[in-house]
C-alpha cells in the first residue's frame, strides 16, 4: 500500500527481552513454566468452581470470570512470545501486530474492570453484609460482567483506530516482546503528540482512576476490619491485603507504561513482563489456593477424578 512517496510498512522486528541465546533458553523455560502455570491454575479453578454447588456465592462467579480473562490474557502474548525465543528471525506481521495490540488492550481493559467490581463485592460483603446477598444478586453479576467485557471492548476499539490510522513507511524495530499502543505509535512517520496525549489521557488516565478507585474501596474495608474485631474479619484483612498485592503488580505497570507521553525506555519491556506474565501467574495462587473452601473443594474434585 502506498503512502506517498514511501511504502507502508508490512511487518515489524521484534528485538524480545535479549539477544543472548543463554538468556533466552533460560527465558524460554521460565515463561513456559509460568504459562503452564497459569492454564493450568486457573482451569483447575475454573472447574472446581463449576462442579461444586457450594461455591455459588458471587465472589466465585466472579473469580471464573477473573480466571477466563488471565487465560485470555496470557495467550495474547505468551505463545507469540515462545516462539520468538527460540526463533532467530523475530518478526509479526503488520495485521498480527495490530491484532494482538487490539486482543491486549481488550483483556487488559476488562480485567482492569472486573478486578474494580470484585472489590465492591468485597467491599458490599464486608462492610454492608445484611444488604450484600440483595446488592450482589446472580442479575446483577451478570450485568457487571457484561459492562466490564463491552467496556474492554469499547476501550481497545479506541486504542486500535487511534494506532490504524498513523501513516508507518519505517523504521520497523520494536525494543519489546509484544506489540503496545506506546512502542508501535512510536515507529509512525508523523507527529505523534496529539495521539501520545489521547494515549495518556486514555489508557493511563483510565487506569490512574480506577487504580484509586480500588485504593478507597480496599481502605474503607480496613477500617470496617478495623472496628471489629472478630477472626472473620481478621481473615477478611488477610485476603484483602492479598488482593491488594494482586492489584498493585496489574496496576502499577500499566500507569508507569501508558500515563507517560513521549518516553519509551528500555526498562518497558521488562514491566510488561510484570502485568503479562506475574501478575496471570499471581491471580490462582493468591485468590485461589489462599481460599480454605476452593483447596477442600480441589481436593475433593482430585480423590473423586483419582478413584472414577
Amino acid at each position: 500500500m502506498a503512502l506517498g512517496n514511501f511504502s507502508r510498512v508490512t511487518e515489524f522486528v521484534l528485538l524480545g527481552l535479549s539477544d543472548k541465546r543463554e538468556l533466552q533458553v533460560l527465558f524460554f523455560i521460565l515463561f513456559f513454566m509460568a504459562y503452564a502455570m497459569v492454564l493450568l491454575g486457573n482451569l483447575l479453578t475454573i472447574v472446581t468452581v463449576r462442579t461444586n454447588p457450594k461455591l455459588s456465592s458471587p465472589m466465585y462467579f466472579l473469580l471464573c470470570n477473573l480466571s477466563f480473562i488471565d487465560i485470555c490474557s496470557t495467550s495474547v502474548t505468551s505463545p507469540r512470545m515462545l516462539v520468538d525465543l527460540l526463533s532467530q528471525k523475530k518478526t509479526i506481521a503488520f495485521e498480527d501486530c495490530i491484532a494482538q495490540l487490539f486482543f491486549l488492550h481488550f483483556v487488559g481493559a476488562s480485567e482492569m474492570f472486573l478486578l474494580t467490581v470484585m472489590a465492591y463485592d468485597r467491599y458490599t460483603a464486608i462492610c454492608k453484609p445484611l444488604h450484600y446477598p440483595a446488592i450482589m444478586s446472580r442479575q446483577l453479576c451478570w450485568v457487571l460482567v457484561s459492562v466490564c467485557w463491552a467496556g474492554g471492548f469499547l476501550h481497545s476499539i479506541v486504542q486500535t483506530l487511534f494506532t490504524v490510522q498513523l501513516p508507518f513507511c519505517g523504521p520497523n524495530t520494536i525494543n519489546n516482546y509484544l506489540c503496545d499502543l506506546p512502542p508501535v505509535i512510536q515507529l509512525a512517520c508523523t507527529d505523534i503528540r496529539v495521539t501520545e496525549w489521547l494515549k495518556a489521557s486514555s489508557s493511563g488516565l483510565i487506569c490512574l482512576v480506577f487504580f484509586l478507585v480500588l485504593v478507597t474501596s480496599y481502605t474503607f474495608i480496613l477500617v470496617t476490619i478495623r472496628v471489629r474485631f472478630t477472626q472473620g474479619h481478621w481473615k477478611a484483612l488477610s485476603t484483602c491485603a492479598s488482593h491488594v498485592m494482586v492489584v498493585t503488580l496489574f496496576f502499577v505497570p500499566c500507569i508507569f507504561i501508558y500515563l507517560r507521553p513521549f518516553s519509551t525506555y528500555p526498562l518497558d519491556k521488562y514491566i510488561y513482563v510484570i502485568y503479562t506474565v506475574v501478575s496471570p501467574v499471581m491471580n490462582p495462587l493468591i485468590y485461589t489456593l489462599r481460599n480454605n473452601e476452593v483447596r477442600a473443594s480441589i481436593w475433593k474434585l482430585w480423590k473423586r477424578c483419582r478413584f472414577f
